[in-house]
């Protein structure tokens, strides 16, 4: 089977609203605590090992990073979130910068929130939910590092977010398991991306 996020190459970084490319078209933005496995999630999605840098240190990507998969057609890593040991005055200009994004970019069609499910829902992931839900977003979460979980313990975190989740926003997010290592839930979520990239 094809992949149809496979055309997906490094675009720009953007550290100020004036540097974000033009608002039209269609992108998906990622959102994740630091470490949740973002960056090899979005790996495993495009199908490319190196596309979005790895790290062992938490808060690598301190910039809206985007990678063009086709015209019109983005991918947004944004920030990893959670980190204590970002500067205050940085910690502020990013969440003027995240709620100013969320408010106001047309081109956004959907999120996908990355959570390590040992350690799911946390108050960040809720937050990064609500910027979507309040906008009328579609949102998806990715319990990562499935792998590191035996079948039973898999299906019992699933269900359990999947409750959470039904019982705060309706039916608006969706929720699946995924690992980067193994490849579980990998054409899944792609086919969500690409639906919501009209691809």
């Amino acid at each position: 089977m094809s992949n149809p996020l496979n055309g997906a190459r490094y675009l720009l970084a953007a550290h100020l609203p004036r540097q974000l490319p033009p608002d039209d078209g269609r992108e998906v933005a990622f959102a994740g605590r630091s470490n949740a496995g973002k960056s090899s999630a979005l790996n495993a999605l495009t199908g490319h090992n190196r596309l979005a840098r790895t790290s062992k240190t938490p808060g690598r990507t301190q910039q809206l990073v985007y990678f063009q998969v086709a015209d019109g057609r983005h991918l947004v890593d944004l920030p990893g979130y959670g980190y204590a040991k970002v500067p205050q005055d940085l910690r502020s200009h990013w969440l003027d910068f995240i709620n100013g994004y969320f408010r106001n970019r047309q081109s956004l069609a959907g999120l996908v929130v990355v959570m390590d499910i040992r350690h799911p829902l946390r108050e960040y992931d809720r937050q990064m939910l609500a910027y979507a839900t309040d906008r009328g977003l579609p949102a998806h979460c990715l319990l990562t590092k499935a792998d590191k979980l035996g079948r039973g313990q898999q299906s019992q975190a699933l269900l359990t977010v999947r409750r959470q989740l039904a019982a705060q926003y309706g039916d608006s997010v969706g929720v699946q398991l995924f690992s980067s290592e193994s490849k579980q839930g990998v054409d899944e979520a792609r086919a969500v991306v690409a639906g919501w990239l009209a691809l």
